[in-house]
Formats: structure tokens, C-alpha cells, sequence
């Protein structure tokens, strides 16, 4: 089978291989989109206008991706809670994260109707807050991206919306709306 590429530098694969839950699960979980046609051209602009550029700038041995697609097994797998400690394997939310790009219900309805893609990466050495910063100076096409923390990964999703939202979960994990205009000022 040939790698698949999503860009120049990610593949089909690490997209949909790269969260801690499917490691743990693996022999139970299919991380493949379904609905190729639609969802792996979704991951493929995300790569292009987001993902691509920021690994050029800060190098690929530094790019942590921590989350990618999340397919429909993949989201069964995170809603679970783990069977020893009793919390669940991840939060999830289809309908408004970009996630699970594409991919389609068994209605036949997106789980997300903003389509597009999402992924959660950082850059090894380099406070989160930097790498926001940079994306807004370089004018990344974006819909929304989260922010977690400095220390933490950051959420990104891209599709036909760009809204460029930005999002800052303070420590209750309670969000707060930042938009690029308003990043600018601080800045």
C-alpha cells in the first residue's frame, strides 16, 4: 500500500493514527475516514493552508501533531470511560470541532455541518501563546482555534467558513471568544 500524503510533510496515516486512544486501541479501532472522496480533501487543505506552513517555519523534527481525524470508531472509543480509572478516554465534540471532517452519520447528515478539518498540534520548545501569535501575524487562513495554555497544544481547524475565531479556555475550561482583531490589539 502507498503513503498516502496530505501535504508535503503529514500522511493519511499520522492524520488518523496519532491520539493516545487509538495507540491504547488500536486492534479495535478503524482511524479511516469512510467518506474518502469528501473528507480526505478536507484533511488535504488543512495540511496546504495551515499545517504545511507552520511546519516550514518551525521544522518537522519540532511538530507534534496530538490529534487529528477522528473517525466514527475513534469517537465511540473517546466518549468510553476507561474501565480502571473511570474517566473517559477524551472529550469529544463532532458537531462543532472539525474533527471528523466529511464523515457522514448513519442518516447520511455530517456530524459537523461547518465541515472542513480540525487538528490539535504544538511545536516542541515554543510557548503555545508564540505559536498563536505567529499564525495570526502570517494571516493562516483559519475557522476556529482553541487555546489551551502555553504548555498545551493548540486546536485549529480549517474549512469554507474562516472565521477566525479564537478561542481561550481559561483553567475552569470555561471559554472565552478572542477574534483575530481583537489578538492584534494585545499584541
Amino acid at each position: 500500500m502507498s503513503v498516502q500524503r496530505l501535504g508535503r510533510y503529514l500522511t493519511l496515516e499520522e492524520f488518523c493514527t496519532c491520539t493516545r486512544t487509538y495507540h491504547k486501541y488500536a486492534d479495535q479501532i478503524d482511524p479511516y475516514p469512510k467518506n474518502r472522496e469528501e473528507t480526505i480533501p478536507s484533511l488535504a487543505a488543512l495540511c496546504q493552508h495551515v499545517i504545511d506552513p507552520v511546519i516550514d517555519a518551525f521544522g518537522r523534527e519540532r511538530f507534534q501533531l496530538t490529534y487529528g481525524f477522528c473517525s466514527a470508531d475513534l469517537k465511540r472509543w473517546l466518549a468510553k470511560k476507561d474501565p480502571v480509572t473511570g474517566v473517559k478516554h477524551g472529550r469529544v465534540s463532532p458537531n462543532l470541532d472539525q474533527h471528523m471532517a466529511h464523515e457522514v452519520n448513519r442518516n447520511g447528515n455530517y456530524y459537523c455541518s461547518r465541515l472542513g478539518a480540525a487538528c490539535d498540534f504544538r511545536i516542541l520548545d515554543l510557548p503555545s501563546d508564540e505559536l498563536v501569535e505567529w499564525i495570526v501575524a502570517q494571516e493562516l487562513p483559519f475557522d476556529s482555534l482553541y487555546f489551551y495554555g502555553a504548555e498545551r497544544p493548540i486546536h485549529i481547524s480549517y474549512g469554507p467558513q474562516h472565521k477566525s475565531d479564537i478561542w481561550t479556555f481559561m483553567e475552569q475550561g470555561t471559554p472565552t471568544k478572542k477574534g483575530i482583531e481583537t489578538l492584534k490589539q494585545l499584541s
